[in-house]
């Protein structure tokens, strides 16, 4: 559990929650259980370096305020729309025998022991978190699946992964799948036939005939059209010689 200096603070307008800002301090609450909601600010730094952890939302963390330990859940987180910097963030008490509905991680680990992995296989995930209904004081950071021996075709459920004690999903009724090792999907596109020599020669032979016999239709033609224009200039020609 991390332990994160905190202080209460007084501010009552947005002014003073802005200079809290500038001095590189992010406002935050704590609520919950049957204590007041208490105004706290915690160091930018301190919280940005905390929330880079994959499962900083599921995490108990022990703030220290003016000397008193204070076991909380962080819920929610709001942000800078232009430095994506975290401007507030809310924390829920975490009250002895009570339970919090939080989504959990899953971490997947050996893969490279996976026979089904190392054959081309994929992992295909169906949820990289799942939400869990849990005592405030048996949260886990994680739920582990080992993908260690695990051929293609397997699937994970969440039967088959162990959960602390008195810790349940929240989907009831049913099974539900958390990942598969499937099978590749790969395409071969097919191959294209290619064109003989026989195939390539006669196409030319064809092309050259129908050149040819193309030129020999415009020669004729252009022969015929020259006797017809000369008949028309000397109508003599046409005649024949009288002897």
């Amino acid at each position: 559990m991390n332990t994160i200096d905190a202080s209460l603070r007084n501010t009552k307008t947005s002014g003073e929650v802005n200079k809290l800002r500038s001095e590189g301090n992010v406002p935050g609450i704590i609520y919950g259980g049957k204590s007041e909601t208490q105004k706290i600010s915690i160091s930018k730094k301190l919280l940005k370096n905390l929330i880079e952890k994959e499962n900083f939302l599921s995490s108990i963390l022990n703030l220290k305020i003016n000397g008193k330990d204070e076991n909380v859940l962080p819920k929610e987180i709001s942000y800078d729309i232009l430095t994506d910097d975290p401007i507030h963030i809310d924390f829920l008490r975490i009250v002895k025998g009570s339970s919090v509905i939080i989504e959990i991680p899953v971490n997947f680990i050996n893969t490279e022991k996976s026979p089904g992995l190392k054959r081309g296989g994929v992992l295909n995930i169906v949820r990289r978190k799942v939400e869990l209904k849990c005592p405030s004081e048996n949260i886990p950071s994680e739920l582990v699946v080992d993908l260690d021996g695990v051929d293609i075709g397997h699937s994970f459920k969440i039967s088959s992964i162990k959960l602390p004690e008195n810790v349940e999903p929240t989907i009831r009724g049913r099974d539900f799948v958390i990942a598969t090792v499937a099978a590749p999907t790969v395409i071969k596109e097919p191959e294209k036939p290619a064109e003989t020599e026989e195939g390539a020669e006669a196409a030319a032979a064809t092309g050259e005939g129908a050149t040819e016999t193309g030129d020999a239709k415009d020669t004729k033609g252009a022969e015929g059209e020259k006797k017809e224009a000369d008949k028309k200039e000397d109508p003599k020609k046409s005649q024949p010689e009288k002897k």
